[in-house]
């Protein structure tokens, strides 16, 4: 299905048959407010703004489609989009008329010239899918709930001098406390995220028995039914590395292992460990352990 493009927080507004918006380039809905569902309703959109919302009182009835995925859309949780991603979503009009909540919309150019704009980019939870929303407590909802409500109110009053600095300092705090609120959510979900870890590692543990060159993060995170960053935010939680500094420390464990323990060449454990070239191997090997493998196997000597 060929996805609905809005090109404006306007045009959204418009769309879902909400007031106009008091400034161009944001806006905030609080979801209560909603009492008529309009009778064109797309069932997939691409918007080129960013997109937060918590929406709460939809449970299992709602199916959010992200990409070509399904999910089901729990109560009371925050998602995020950039600019350019797919979202759609499936839901009977009168749950919608129930729904509580609230949706902030960002256009990029409020944030041009401004150390924010580069800073999007840090933020990986733009690019998380859908089922890797974060699950809010009471207190962590208040405050976002706080500065949102002060977002809104800055967005319609009068303009000043002031103004767009305050609205980009508030936007910057609730990002801010939602990457706070994200490596909260790896800590005190540690039986999944470990559970995730021992998936991880047990891939990767296939691959090197098989002498298989190591697939890419991208790959690995699409075996473990996630996406590529959800899952180095909690690798780098749980063990303070990114996803591929984790496969390069099994890549380092694997090969300490087999130059102190067998007489291959260090060309025939590149090659086991999946390398095209020993010499990339070699560099490797060197950056992680300030020694050459010849060198590191004949500290054993």
């Amino acid at each position: 299905m060929q996805p609905y493009h809005v090109k404006s927080i306007s045009e959204l507004h418009q769309l879902r048959g909400l007031p106009m918006a008091g400034h161009p380039l944001i806006s905030v809905v609080h979801l209560d407010t909603i009492k008529e569902v309009p009778v064109f309703e797309p069932k997939v959109l691409m918007v080129d703004f960013y997109l937060i919302a918590l929406k709460q009182g939809f449970g299992k009835k709602v199916k959010v489609k992200y990409g070509q995925q399904e999910y089901d859309f729990d109560a009371g949780v925050l998602s995020f989009m950039a600019p350019g991603q797919i979202f759609g979503m499936e839901i009977d009009a009168q749950l919608l008329l129930e729904a509580r909540g609230w949706m902030l919309m960002v256009h990029p150019d409020l944030l041009w010239n401004t150390p924010l704009a580069k800073k999007m980019r840090q933020y990986r939870f733009f690019d998380y899918a859908v089922n890797e929303a974060l699950f809010l407590s009471d207190k962590e909802e208040s405050t976002l709930i706080h500065l949102v409500n002060s977002i809104q109110q800055e967005s319609v009053a009068n303009i000043d001098a002031f103004s767009h600095n305050i609205i980009i300092s508030l936007l910057e705090s609730l990002l801010n406390y939602s990457e706070r609120f994200y490596q909260r959510q790896f800590l005190t979900r540690r039986k999944s995220s470990h559970q995730l870890l021992e998936q991880l590692d047990t891939l990767l543990e296939e691959h090197l028995n098989t002498q298989q060159r190591l697939p890419t993060v991208n790959k690995l995170a699409a075996q473990l039914h996630v996406s590529a960053d959800y899952l180095s935010g909690m690798l780098k939680a749980l063990t303070g590395l990114s996803t591929q500094q984790h496969i390069h420390q099994k890549l380092i464990e694997r090969a300490k292992v087999q130059l102190s323990t067998t007489t291959l060449s260090v060309s025939e454990i590149a090659y086991q460990l999946g390398f095209g070239h020993p010499q990339s191997f070699s560099k490797l090997f060197k950056t992680k352990t300030s020694l050459s493998p010849l060198e590191f196997r004949q500290s054993f000597s």
